[in-house]
């Protein structure tokens, strides 16, 4: 199992719009802050710098509910050995078991993780601790569909369905700071650490080292960086700096 913290990552991030690489401001897909032509050189650029897995989001298939396995595919042979964690338009089973036989290491849900029927319970039965559940938190309400339309849940509810289910690691973004460069939520971290009790990733709003570090010292596994890496705010040598 992968479960259990042994060192804190910093996971690089890149997001993909179609066919190339963007930084969202707060998930508003009218508000492209960098772009970055080929996606797959990003990668290529990350696992060079030394990260042992990186955060694959696609946004087209966030948005549409319609995954996309080639483009993970090539994503998967640009990083070579490194692992992917994929997210982005997983709705079934069926979408989830596409990921992994494109070379997805994990995979991350919002939304099917929110759906009124078992498919959440269904989805760890069959990829364990594969399974991310991501919390994509604003106003203190959890966001799906491309973070555009509210789950029904608060943070404390979507916990309490993620522990009945089963899952073991989560995913915790604050919308309100992502891409912003603002600093992390750690008031919102700390609490889904504490009360969660699985290893929790977290996302949205690094903008220095020491917005990396304050997430480590609230106890989180990991930071998933994306703008900061690309402005040069944290350096590509952190990737491989031990935790």
């Amino acid at each position: 199992m992968e479960s259990g913290r042994t060192k804190f990552r910093l996971i690089p991030a890149v997001d993909v719009l179609g066919h190339e690489a963007v930084r969202l401001v707060r998930g508003n897909y009218d508000d492209v802050s960098l772009r970055e032509p080929d996606p797959f050189a990003l990668v290529a650029r990350f696992v060079a710098g030394g990260a042992d897995i990186v955060h694959v989001v696609d946004l087209t298939a966030a948005r549409s509910g319609q995954v996309r396995p080639e483009l993970f595919r090539q994503v998967v042979e640009a990083a070579g050995s490194v692992r992917i964690q994929a997210s982005g338009g997983i709705r079934t089973i069926d979408d989830a078991d596409a990921l992994v036989a494109a070379g997805a290491a994990r995979l991350v849900v919002g939304t099917a993780a929110f759906a009124a029927d078992s498919l959440l319970e269904r989805l760890v039965d069959q990829h364990g601790d594969r399974l991310v559940v991501a919390l994509d938190v604003r106003g203190g309400e959890v966001q799906v569909r491309g973070w555009e339309e509210s789950a029904g849940f608060t943070v404390d509810d979507a916990i309490e369905r993620c522990h009945a289910a089963g899952v073991t690691r989560l995913l915790c973004t604050s919308i309100d700071r992502d891409g912003t460069l603002r600093g992390p939520a750690l008031d919102l971290l700390e609490h889904v650490v504490r009360t969660s009790g699985v290893p929790v990733m977290a996302a949205g709003g690094v903008g220095s080292v020491e917005d990396v570090d304050s997430i480590e010292g609230v106890g989180c596994e990991a930071a998933i960086v994306g703008r900061a890496l690309l402005e040069g705010r944290v350096p590509l040598s952190a990737l491989a700096a031990p935790g």
